[in-house]
């Protein structure tokens, strides 16, 4: 290589380097001795070192730019600090404001405005969603229910009275009468809407055949009837939920569910007798035959890594870990369901057996009660025929406390259980159509390799009369490919917005129910000791 092509000396292009990239070398080292280089570059660097510390300054100081819009002084302070003129007085004055002006905290100053995210998912992959930027009272109760008709064409109705300041309702406050048919109706509309969205929809009370045949045929007032009064709490906590989702409670079906005066369109598909019913079961019967096809496809075709191998060859790298954790993401969830579902239905199942069994010693102590009633009345010895007497007095309060113990174990605990549970099979139905949404995908993208195949094929045969057509069913299919893909993106993220939301509203509502559960308990409890403590100096006092 020529003398004049040869690069610069090592050490002179360090020293370049090193000058340029480290700022703050010349503020942090002195020099050492007072040398004639330094006297000869002493400007220079003196100047060098103010630089470096007011970079240092202005790097270091974060609310520098946004101190000078927070005044606390008047105006005219600030004018007169404006007017004063010399070089030197700028920097006195910018002290004298940072001095004045009180340094904010970033956590102070962006806390208020601020919504804390769940530590269990990414606030990035969150998001606002639009569904909680506007947040409406909305008020829902069942406040009676009438039997019409007689013998078998007999029904129930069930009064529904709303209130509410959403502006999509007409009316402020709404009552309207629906049937239990109606109900089945909006919950199959709002579910054939919104779970291939991955909306997880509240599911409505299932139906029953027995105990509405026996309400049907019998001749009694059913407003009084334990089948009735536990179905009209169920769809009451039915509407609550249904109504707390944002989603759901803007839908023009549950408007219309809440508001349209008189009966709504007879949906036929409800009844558990009909065809339509026969059909449902049948194809419910698919659904759960498919779900387990899915499932060992899932297992056999290792899914998740199938997911990681097709996405690493066709997504930049920097996103193949995102995607390993979305495929964590939602394996960890499909489990965390399916054994939070095992262990909900064992527990309704023991909080059932606990109220059967507490409402068998309330009939127990009845029975006691009256003959300890029969025993005092023919009892000859005063003291002890009094202390029979106030004996079964307090059985008789002991029981009422039992039979409420009973209900508030089933209404309480065991309700709360068996809504979960079914609200668990609405987690699945959406986690399955995520599935679904998948499965469609792939298979666009299967067929569309095969019409890039086919029109390979046309080619190389020279079939140019046909390549037109396979070139159009290959832009057709690209673009299925490209919904599916969307699709499944969509309805991933709903999905992780719906169980952020799901298990918020689960927390809260197991809280409140346990905390009202453990309040009666206690308080039953403290009567019960009342009781005893009111009859005890009556057992003393026999001689």
């Amino acid at each position: 290589m020529a003398d004049g092509m040869e690069p610069p000396p090592f050490d002179t292009e360090e020293d370049g380097i090193k000058d340029e990239d480290d700022l703050f070398s010349d503020a942090k080292e002195k020099p050492s001795s007072p040398s004639s280089d330094s006297q000869v570059n002493g400007a220079s660097s003196n100047t060098a070192d103010e630089d470096a510390k007011n970079d240092l300054e202005d790097d270091s100081d974060l609310f520098k730019g946004g101190s000078s819009e927070i005044k606390l002084d008047s105006d005219d302070e600030g004018e007169e600090k404006s007017n004063n003129g010399t070089n030197a007085e700028p920097d006195e004055a910018s002290e004298e404001t940072k001095k004045a002006t009180p340094q904010i905290p970033v956590s102070e100053a962006l806390t208020a405005k601020t919504k804390v995210s769940a530590p269990s998912l990414k606030a990035d992959e969150l998001g606002d969603s639009e569904d909680d930027k506007d947040v409406y009272e909305i008020e829902i109760k069942i406040t009676d229910t009438l039997k019409m008709g007689d013998g078998m064409s007999a029904y129930v109705v069930y009064k529904i009275t709303s209130k509410t300041s959403n502006p999509a309702y007409r009316r402020p406050e709404s009552v309207v009468l629906r049937r239990f048919s109606d109900f089945l109706g909006i919950h199959a509309k709002l579910a054939e809407k919104h779970v291939p969205n991955g909306i997880i929809v509240p599911p409505a009370p299932e139906k029953s055949v027995i105990g509405m045949t026996k309400v049907k045929m019998s001749k009694e007032d059913t407003s009084s009837s334990d089948f009735v009064e536990r179905r009209k709490a169920a769809l009451e906590r039915y509407l609550v939920r249904t109504a707390a989702h944002p989603a759901l409670a803007n839908d023009p079906d549950f408007i219309e569910f809440l508001e349209k005066d008189g009966d709504l369109p007879r949906s036929t598909s409800t009844s558990a007798l009909s065809g339509a019913g026969v059909m449902r079961l049948f194809h419910k019967v698919g659904e759960s035959l498919e779900k387990i096809t899915l499932r060992v496809d899932e297992n056999d075709e290792s899914w998740g890594l199938y997911f990681h191998n097709y996405f690493c060859s066709h997504i930049p790298r920097t996103l193949s870990g995102q995607w390993n954790f979305e495929v964590e993401w939602f394996e960890e969830k499909s489990q965390q369901v399916e054994a939070l579902d095992v262990q909900l239905r064992k527990l309704h199942t023991s909080i059932e057996i606990l109220s059967v069994h507490r409402k068998e010693l309330s009939l127990n102590t009845a029975q006691f009660a009256k003959s300890a009633a029969m025993l005092g009345n023919v009892e000859e010895h005063t003291a002890l025929s009094r202390a029979l007497s106030q004996l079964a007095e307090t059985e008789e309060k002991i029981e009422v406390l039992h039979r409420e113990q009973s209900d508030a174990d089933f209404f309480l605990m065991a309700e709360l259980m068996k809504d979960y549970v079914a609200l668990m099979g609405a987690v699945k139905d959406v986690f399955h159509e995520r599935i679904k949404t998948y499965k469609s995908w792939k298979d666009a993208e299967m067929t569309l390799t095969k019409k890039r195949e086919i029109k390979a094929k046309l080619e190389l045969q020279n079939k140019t009369d046909k390549i037109g057509q396979a070139q159009a069913d290959i832009t057709e299919w690209e673009q299925k490919v490209e919904k599916g893909q969307e699709d499944f993106e969509t309805i991933s993220k709903n999905i992780k917005k719906e169980m952020l939301r799901f298990e918020k509203m689960r927390v809260v509502d197991f809280k409140d129910k346990v905390i009202k559960y453990l309040e009666i308990l206690m308080d039953n409890q403290e009567k019960l000791i009342k009781y005893w403590e009111t009859f005890l100096p009556e057992a003393k006092a026999i001689a």
